[in-house]
């Protein structure tokens, strides 16, 4: 018989993999700009945010702050590494004032993040108390960028079009969701991770019916150019939340 501890690390293992392509998922995006030297329209506050969340569930996953965590570190400190990529990309070929806000969040970040990080270790005597506080914080960050998708579900009940939810990034989201929760789960039981990824998986299949429900609608061209304000090959901008979760901004 599997051990507890066995399958935990091998849900976990998957889950990792399927986060590192959700990590990997806006790569285009920034490949598009080093290509055209020009930011575009494209905005750095999704990839500002998703730094912030990764760090927290980094120092969460730490064994003094909530131990038996490791594969949690380990996706969150591989999408951390990929958002100062795509940050670094931005800085470099945004404009004076984009460079300004780039630079500008991030020092915040890091002084709230350190704040919380002193508060924690200084003030917060073992790891139930800190598990406490840091994972809140976590599952605070990651409600608040899944409220993201829900604009695009309202385009495609709206338009009757499901071109700008692409169908496979929908069904990763799903199984991404539902692996971590899993993980969650399997003893030793994390509340926190399942509270953010429970949420993630239902958002992710929510998006699947609808996708399911409009499929074989192609929706009126000029409506979707009216609502959209430009044409069908506007170019979708992802953002990555915790252990891979994706936000999509178009």
């Amino acid at each position: 018989m599997v051990s507890a501890a066995i399958a935990r690390n091998v849900v976990g293992v998957i889950g990792n993999v399927i986060s590192f392509g959700l990590f990997f998922s806006p790569a285009p995006t920034f490949y598009r700009i080093i290509k055209r030297k020009s930011v575009e329209e494209f905005k750095p506050d999704p990839y500002i945010a998703t730094v912030l969340n990764c760090a927290f569930w980094v120092f969460y996953g730490l064994p003094f702050v909530h131990p038996h965590s490791i594969l949690v570190v380990t996706i969150n400190s591989v999408g951390l590494a990929f958002e100062f990529v795509y940050l670094t990309i931005f800085y470099i070929y945004a404009t004076n004032k984009g460079r300004k806000k780039v630079a500008i969040y991030l020092v915040i970040e890091a002084i709230f993040f350190a704040m919380i990080a002193l508060i924690t270790l200084l003030a917060l005597h073992g790891t139930r108390k800190r598990s406490l506080v840091v994972g809140v914080l976590c599952d605070i960050f990651n409600v608040m960028m899944y409220v993201s998708p829900l604009t695009i579900m309202a385009k495609v009940i709206k338009t009757k079009s499901v071109e700008f939810m692409p169908f496979w990034l929908s069904l990763a989201n799903f199984l991404n969701g539902v692996c971590w929760t899993t993980y969650a789960l399997i003893h030793p039981f994390d509340l926190y991770v399942l509270i953010s990824n429970s949420i993630g998986a239902v958002s992710g299949l929510v998006q699947l019916i609808l996708y399911a429900c409009y499929c074989s609608c192609k929706g009126d061209k000029n409506n979707d150019e009216s609502v959209y304000g430009t044409k069908p090959e506007t170019a979708v901008q992802l953002s990555t939340t915790s252990n891979g979760r994706v936000a999509v901004q178009v």
